[in-house]
Formats: C-alpha cells, sequence, structure tokens
C-alpha cells in the first residue's frame, strides 16, 4: 500500500494502457449491474471500443516518446519500451477482436460479460510484458488465463465450445501448477524472485542444478501460453470450439503476450552466459521451435476444416515465434534477432487476427466450416474474399504483403545469428503452408458455388477484416519502423 501511493506520476502514465483496460471493463460491469433488463449493445461496444482505442494510443504514445524505465511497486512491475510495445499489440487485436464481436454476438445474452471478460484478459496480457518478478508473472499470467477459459466456453448452447473450455481450463490448470513449481525451484537455489536479482543472484554463487530444474518448468510453462509442442494439444480444441472472435484473441494477443514473458524471463533472469553449463535452455528452444514448426505445418495441411486448419497454422507460427529465442548466443547478435520475433508478432497480430474474424463472418452467415463450404464465396461476398485472401497469403510469406518481410527479417536475423538450418526448416514450412493456405484460396475464387446463398454485410465484422487487411498490405512499404523500434526495443534487454 505505502509503495501504491507513493507511486509518482510518471509512474501512473507508465501503466496507463492496463489501467484503461481494467477501468473500462469495470465501467461495462457496472453500467450492466446497474441497468440489467436495459442495456444497450451500441452502448457497451462503445465503450469498449473507446477503452481499447485509448489503450493502442496510450502504449503507441509511450513507445514513441521512449518513456521508461521505471520499476513500480518495490520492484514488481517495469515499465519502458518492452512493455509498451507488447502492450500495443494487444491493445490493437483487442480493438479488432471487440469490434468484430460486436455483430457476431448479435442481440445475445452476456454480452457485458463477454466485452469484460476480453478487457480483463487484455490486461493480464499487458501486465505480463511488464512483469519484473516471477510471483508479478504468474498472477499476471492468471489474470489473463482465467477469462480466457470462461470466453472459450462461451457458447453455452453449444457442447464444443463448453467441451473446448473444460479441456482448456485443465490443460491450463495443470501447465499453472507446473509453472508454479518451476518458480518454486528458483526461489529455492536463489532466495529471490525479482529477475534482475536471480540474474545477479546466480552470477554471484553459480547456478545450482535445482534450478536448472526450474528453468526447465518454466520453459513447459511458456511453451503452453504460447502453444508450442508438446503442450500445444489443447490449441486446436480451443480454437475450434472458441467463439471466431476468441479464437482471434486467444491466437493472437494471447500468444503475443506469452512470448512476451518468456523473452523477459529467459533473457533477464537467466542470461545463456551465466546458466548455460547448466541448463542449456536455448538448444531446448531450438528443439522446441523445430518440433512446433514442423508438426503445426503438418497437421494444419491434412485438415478439411478451416478453422482447425488455421488452429494449428498458429501452433507452426508459434514455432517461428520461437526462433528469436533459439537464436541466442551469448555475446551474439541478439537484439537483432529478438527484434525480428517482435515485428513478426506485430504483423502476425494483424494477419492472424483478420483470418480468424473471417471465420466468424462465415460463422455468422452460417456457412459450414469445411473448405468446400467455402467453394464460389467471392462471387457472393468479393471484399471479404479478398481480404481473406490478403492473411492467407501473408500467413504463408508470400510476396507483397506484411507476412513476406516480416518472415524474411526473422530468417535473415537467424541467419546472421548462425542458426541458418532453423531458417532453413522456417523457409521449408511456410513452403508447405502454401500448400493448405492455397485450398482455401482456390475454394473461394475458382470452385463453383453447390448452394445458393443471400449473404448480408455487418458493419461491424466487415470493418475490422478491411481494416485488418489494409494494415497488413500496408505493413509492407511500413515495415522499417516496425522492424527499427523492435530491435532497439530488444537491446534494452
Amino acid at each position: 500500500m505505502t509503495a501504491l501511493l507513493q507511486m509518482d506520476a510518471v509512474g501512473w502514465v507508465g501503466i496507463s494502457p492496463a489501467l484503461m483496460l481494467a477501468a473500462t471493463a469495470l465501467a461495462i460491469f457496472i453500467y450492466d449491474m446497474i441497468r440489467p433488463d436495459a442495456t444497450s449493445q451500441r452502448v457497451m461496444v462503445g465503450m469498449a471500443l473507446i477503452g481499447s482505442v485509448s489503450a493502442s494510443i496510450l502504449a503507441g504514445a509511450l513507445l514513441l516518446t521512449g518513456a521508461g524505465p521505471e520499476l513500480l511497486f518495490g520492484g514488481a512491475l517495469i515499465v519502458d519500451a518492452f512493455a509498451h510495445f507488447f502492450a500495443l499489440v494487444v491493445a490493437l487485436v483487442t480493438t479488432l477482436v471487440l469490434l468484430g464481436a460486436a455483430d457476431y454476438l448479435g442481440g445475445g445474452r452476456h454480452r457485458a460479460e463477454f466485452y469484460t471478460l476480453v478487457l480483463f484478459a487484455a490486461t493480464g496480457m499487458t501486465l505480463m510484458a511488464a512483469a519484473q518478478t516471477l510471483a508479478t508473472v504468474f498472477v499476471a499470467l492468471e489474470l489473463a488465463s482465467l477469462p480466457s477459459y470462461a470466453l472459450v466456453a462461451y457458447l453455452k448452447q453449444d457442447r464444443g465450445s463448453v467441451e473446448a473450455g473444460l479441456k482448456y481450463f485443465l490443460v491450463g490448470a495443470v501447465a499453472s501448477a507446473i509453472f508454479a513449481f518451476g518458480i518454486s525451484l528458483v526461489y529455492a537455489g536463489t532466495g529471490v524472485l525479482r529477475l534482475d536479482a536471480i540474474a545477479a543472484a546466480l552470477a554471484g554463487s553459480g547456478v545450482e542444478p535445482i534450478v536448472g530444474v526450474g528453468v526447465i518448468f518454466l520453459l513447459a510453462g511458456f511453451a503452453f501460453k504460447t502453444a508450442a509442442v508438446p503442450v500445444h494439444l489443447w490449441a486446436p480444441a480451443a480454437y475450434e470450439g472458441a467463439p471466431s472472435p476468441v479464437s482471434a484473441f486467444l491466437s493472437s494477443a494471447s500468444k503475443a503476450a506469452g512470448f512476451a514473458i518468456a523473452i523477459r524471463v529467459l533473457m533477464t533472469a537467466f542470461p545463456i552466459e551465466t546458466v548455460g553449463a547448466a541448463v542449456d535452455w536455448v538448444l531446448l528452444v531450438q528443439i522446441i521451435a523445430v518440433a512446433t514448426m514442423l508438426v503445426g505445418n503438418f497437421a494444419a495441411a491434412v485438415q478439411t476444416t478451416v478453422k482447425r486448419m488455421l488452429a494449428y497454422s498458429s501452433i507452426g507460427h508459434a514455432g517461428y515465434g520461437l526462433i528469436g529465442l533459439a537464436a541466442v548466443t551469448a555475446g551474439g547478435p541478439t537484439g537483432d534477432v529478438i527484434g525480428a520475433t517482435m515485428a513478426h508478432l506485430f504483423v502476425y497480430g494483424f494477419m492472424n487476427t483478420g483470418a480468424f474474424l473471417f471465420i466468424g463472418l462465415t460463422e455468422h452467415w452460417r456457412i459450414g466450416r469445411s473448405i468446400r463450404d467455402f467453394d464460389g464465396l467471392a462471387a457472393d461476398a468479393p471484399i471479404a474474399a479478398v481480404a481473406m485472401t490478403v492473411f492467407l497469403f501473408s500467413l504463408a510469406g508470400l510476396p507483397f504483403f506484411g507476412g513476406f518481410i516480416s518472415k524474411y527479417a526473422l530468417f535473415t536475423a537467424a541467419i546472421g545469428a548462425g542458426v541458418w538450418w532453423l531458417a532453413a526448416v522456417g523457409a521449408l514450412t511456410s513452403a508447405l503452408s502454401v500448400f493448405y493456405y492455397s485450398k482455401v484460396v482456390r475454394a473461394m475464387w475458382i470452385e463453383d458455388a453447390t448452394v445458393p446463398r443471400d449473404l448480408d454485410r455487418p458493419l461491424g465484422l466487415y470493418t475490422a477484416i478491411i481494416i485488418a487487411a489494409v494494415v497488413t498490405v500496408l505493413l509492407l512499404p511500413g515495415f522499417g519502423p516496425v522492424i527499427e523500434t523492435a530491435q532497439a526495443v530488444a537491446a534494452v534487454l
């Protein structure tokens, strides 16, 4: 409480994106509590969008002005450019998801609960990037995870949604226990929880074997949060059963937050030059990255439903994201490769969110989920089909889209760090992804529709999809400032 009262104005400004998201969630909750029978969908959507857009503006302003670094609450949080970067990614994805969910939910019940849960989860994800102690990491992780379990099971009348939520909750509970056990082992070996203090303790007294075991358990927790092999099996079930806006939220914002804590914890508390002799976590991440890229892309290639294919594709992209940590070397160009990973996650946030929101649009139209159900869709909804084509080709890394330049920067940075074989695996699996993404594009543009369709144009979903598609295209010529900012931010770690 004393630390809270003594925190100056700069500290409050530093965590303003998280405060804005949390305050908006509380405002919607109170509004619905006061008028449970007369709440307006437009009012709640407006409140939610104002909060998420404001958080995006605040995070972007803090990032551009270079605010921080500053320790808050006795060192529990650190507000620096790294935290602001991932707060911006989370807030932008949240805005697109809330905009698309307005039409997806329609006039159904529990709309206030949906917006509140999304905003509270986004708050936790934002705080994950700013966590400076393992205790804060765990609390922020749970703040992001608990609302996510409810969001996956939001469609209470849909057996698939409820089943997916239960599976996600059970696996998440086990993962949280493993992560907490890892924290306890690290504390037993160092006597501290603050990340910089852990690094200092390890450098001064050496690395106890128990700390090495703790790092392995922490890696398991990070792998769960990013849907990386071998703890990835929850993702296809959760993404397929959840409402599509929730799938977009978890596969983009939650994944970015997972990478944020993994990068900060491993780079700050367990520098490889200090702990490498006891636990070579870089080697472990390299193995996980290769397995994740291969399993995700090969599994996606054999799927017959579009949503499940995107779910496995997101697992493959977790492997690409791990390349940054897998390429870390003592004294090497760590800032470049970590920055390239962060830049790729920024682009991924738009193209992957847009793809899942397109699936939400087809679910709104009550079109089937198989690839064959998309036959001739371009003739009925050409603008949406163009946007989906942009998302898929960008996810595959084809030229003319943001995903191409972000993957190119990531693979180039990996080669520069001396792990050319990781870049080779990434390039080969990206080539494989062209195969299964093109099946959807072929169905929409080349095949003929088997049944007539009368499709409406929901404003919220269309707007969110078009915004995501335009940004995905514009990030190709505008990628320079993104990668420069990300690498400058990463260099601080």
